[in-house]
């Protein structure tokens, strides 16, 4: 019985077994808010016992109160399998060979319905089943390395990560992709920027915002983009490639260490902060934006240094944050800090002291700045200039995740305090840059009539 009408309970079991209708059922409900076809779906364990939860025909899910429905016409029953089979991806001599390599992820993921939460269950392989143009593109070998969400991606993630680039590259691939969630996505772009330097190939980390499963997923383009990349582009760098604009005639290809993941739902999410992205890519064609990057080689030569020191902490100033903050890591042997400070990098004079006692300990602490487009400018304020007597190093226009990354690989090579800030302060990928360009601070504000104007020409 609980299979027939699997995590439904109370009120919304009731009206279920009043007209016969099972979960995997085609059904029509109609109800007092009107009428709705659909697959009934199982419930999760955690949800309530109120609504009857189906797939829409668009392929959308929705709740229907159970006490507004006054009837149910069911249909075949036919259980779904939301599970795509892996296949074995053709071979063709002519075509580029591209690896892929899955960590997990929503562009690798399903949803559970026992939990009703998108899991990581797609492996690599299954992806060429869903998505069969890439064979179009390439010969794609896929390797499962992780299986994870992006939030617990970390220090032994990287590193493998690095070290199976590493390997592929030895082995002659043409290009490489990394499936990834994008909540960290840019965290680890920057990882892999100084963890891979000087790499032959394209090295494209992808991902979705929407699962596959959901219509409106952005899986299948983002995964077609970054193969395209991997195979045909001469851009040999760690890129992030994600939605352009919210339709679906583009992806940007962003640099490694200069992306930011920018709004917590939009398929358009991903932003290059500072410069503007490499290149777009579509389908059809890849079109560069930039003239600085680094180019594809047919050498096999790569550096893979993947040192990382662990005891590094990023902070984010706040009006009338105590001292107690970096007190604390001071006492627990941290061995560096990042601080996002305000406007041009500043924090209250009530830090001083706890920012002295770190430099006697020989904690490396960097500033970098809140506002994320921008350059710290620790000169121009007296403040500024006390905290750099307090051993604070200005980080240029490094984004403070970047900074915070850089410097535990920093602090990895070494413990000179001196040869951290001559790494920290050599751009390695971009991440400090002479200049940011006028067209690379672009912000629209929404409601002004000239916006609004401009807006409307490409609104869909």
């Amino acid at each position: 019985m609980s299979d027939l009408y699997k995590g439904y309970r109370g009120e919304a079991l009731e009206v279920l077994k009043k007209f016969e209708a099972l979960v995997w059922c085609n059904v029509k409900i109609t109800s007092n808010e009107g009428v709705f076809r659909g697959t009934i779906l199982p419930r999760s364990e955690t949800a309530d016992d109120l609504h009857i939860v189906i797939k829409l025909i668009s392929g959308y899910n929705v709740g229907i109160a159970a006490k507004k429905i006054t009837n149910i016409d069911v249909g075949e029953r036919k259980e779904a399998h939301y599970k795509i089979p892996e296949k074995a991806f053709p071979y063709d001599p002519k075509k580029p060979n591209v690896k892929l390599l899955g960590t997990g992820g929503t562009i690798a993921s399903r949803l559970d319905y026992r939990t009703g939460a998108v899991i990581p269950a797609f492996t690599p392989g299954e992806l060429y089943g869903s998505v069969p143009e890439l064979a179009d593109i390439c010969n794609l070998d896929t390797s499962k390395l992780y299986g994870v969400f992006s939030e617990n991606m970390g220090p032994e993630q990287w590193i493998g990560t690095a070290k199976a680039i590493g390997e592929e590259i030895e082995k002659g691939i043409h290009g490489i992709v990394i499936g990834h969630g994008t909540d960290t996505m840019h965290h680890t772009a920057a990882a892999l920027s100084f963890m891979v330097q000087d790499s032959p190939v394209p090295i494209v980390m992808v991902g979705s915002q929407r699962s596959s499963d959901r219509p409106s997923s952005d899986a299948a383009l983002n995964l077609m983009h970054s193969v395209k990349t991997a195979a045909e582009s001469d851009i040999a760098e760690v890129m992030v490639c994600m939605f352009g604009p919210t339709s679906d005639e583009y992806g940007l290809l962003h640099m490694g260490t200069r992306v930011r993941k920018m709004h917590s739902s939009y398929r358009s999410t991903f932003r290059t902060i500072g410069d503007v992205p490499i290149a777009t890519v579509s389908r059809e064609k890849i079109t560069l934006m930039r003239k600085g990057y680094k180019k594809r080689r047919y050498d096999r030569n790569v550096t893979i240094n993947t040192a990382f020191e662990e005891k590094v902490s990023i902070v984010y100033y706040y009006p009338n944050m105590k001292p107690d903050i970096i007190d604390s890591l001071i006492d627990n042997d941290y061995r560096g800090i990042v601080i996002a400070g305000t406007g041009l990098g500043h924090v209250n004079k009530p830090l001083y002291p706890a920012l002295k006692r770190a430099k006697e300990k020989g904690i490396a602490v960097y500033m970098t700045v809140q506002t994320l487009w921008g350059y710290v400018q620790m000169y121009v304020y007296d403040t500024g200039r006390d905290m750099m007597e307090l051993g604070v190093v200005p980080s240029a226009n490094m984004l403070p995740e970047v900074a915070y990354i850089k410097l535990c690989w920093a602090l990895g090579q070494t413990d000179n305090l001196d040869e951290v800030k001559r790494i920290m302060l050599t751009p390695i990928a971009n991440e400090i840059t002479e200049r940011e360009p006028s067209n690379g601070y672009l912000i629209l504000q929404g409601g002004l009539p000239e916006v609004e104007e401009f807006i409307s020409k490409y609104r869909k």
